[in-house]
């Protein structure tokens, strides 16, 4: 197969592009930018020097368009909602990185995002590929939303209980933590080094735009859930996304019950690991992988369940995610390029 990556200068597409070159399926990788000139990709990310002769070219939708099957669009946000009406075909599919085609509904796209949504008949095409929870939709689908690092950590925490309709509405509160990598690329004065380092940052206080993606999603699980309490933070690392996430429980669950329904719950899912030992994942655990850890436990003072949930941001939380959703439309099986243990230490 022959696949495209726009936005191949973004951490998200040199990302897609260290897990597409060990994929067996995968027989050329075309990598675009929205540069005017054609460049060694090698000049952008030394670290491919000697190992590609792949060159960053400009954007030919025509060219694009007849030289790849798949196409992956890595790019900042608005741009996604531009390019998938003029790539989209019965022939390719599309795998969105940004969040473009993730919110159903473009008014609220707007609101959050501050930009002009994709049309509603592209919308209406596009699969929400969390990849556990929608299996099916995933492999039917031509067009694919990729979730977002932090709803993609949150979400897979979330979902047995949701799900299992325990969960008192409007007592889910997140506490998300994310190293600096997923602010991306480009330099500026917040993810400037000597502004993060030995620091602990919030931001975008009930602003952030993955709310309301977040919201959507635990909605179609439960429509009792109504809005949730959400804070992000940046921490000095590069790498990994913690959410802690506090929820009070309808019923009186005991953690014996309340574990044995999340291990029960994934049980057939390679990515997602449950914690049996009473013991907490770290980032350090997921860095560099396509897992996500969860540990539970229930405070049976205030019958308030913690949940925490660690993901690698530019992995499960990005490319990882969107290689194994990859994999789930074309019927690879869905482990194929993603199956490597975590970087440690």
């Amino acid at each position: 197969m022959k696949i495209g990556i726009i936005g191949a200068s973004g951490y998200g597409g040199v990302e897609l592009y260290r897990i597409l070159s060990r994929h067996p399926e995968v027989t050329e990788i075309n990598v675009y930018t929205s540069g005017a000139e054609e460049i060694p990709y090698e000049k952008v990310y030394p670290h491919l020097y000697g190992k590609t002769t792949a060159r960053l070219q400009p954007l030919a939708l025509e060219y694009i368009q007849n030289e790849n099957d798949c196409i992956f669009l890595a790019t900042p946000s608005g741009i996604s909602a531009r390019l998938t009406p003029q790539l989209h075909n019965e022939g390719i599919k599309i795998i969105d990185l940004s969040g473009d085609l993730r919110l159903k509904n473009p008014n609220q796209y707007t609101e959050w995002y501050k930009k002009v949504p994709a049309p509603e008949t592209i919308l209406s095409q596009a699969v929400y590929g969390l990849s556990e929870l929608q299996a099916e939709q995933i492999k039917e689908g031509t067009i694919l939303a990729n979730p977002g690092c932090y709803p993609t950590a949150t979400l897979l925490g979330l979902a047995p209980v949701v799900k299992e309709n325990i969960v008192k509405p409007g007592s889910i509160i997140i506490d998300a933590k994310s190293g600096v990598s997923g602010a991306g690329r480009n330099p500026n004065l917040v993810t400037h080094f000597v502004e993060v380092q030995d620091n602990l940052s919030i931001y975008k206080v009930h602003e952030h735009q993955h709310i309301p993606e977040i919201e959507q999603q635990l909605h179609d699980w439960d429509s009792q859930i109504g809005a949730i309490t959400f804070s992000t933070h940046l921490v000095p690392m590069t790498r990994g996304i913690m959410a802690t996430i506090y929820v009070e429980l309808k019923e009186d669950w005991g953690n014996y019950r309340l574990q044995e329904l999340y291990e029960q719950f994934y049980a057939a899912s390679p990515f997602v690991h449950i914690r049996t030992d009473g013991t907490f994942p770290s980032t350090k655990e997921v860095y560099g992988s396509n897992d996500c850890v969860i540990s539970i436990k229930k405070d049976p003072r205030t019958n308030r369940l913690t949940i925490v949930s660690v993901i690698d941001n530019l992995m499960k939380g990005a490319a990882g995610q969107a290689v194994q959703n990859f994999n789930m439309m074309y019927g690879f099986k869905e482990t194929t390029a993603l199956d490597m243990f975590p970087l440690y230490p």
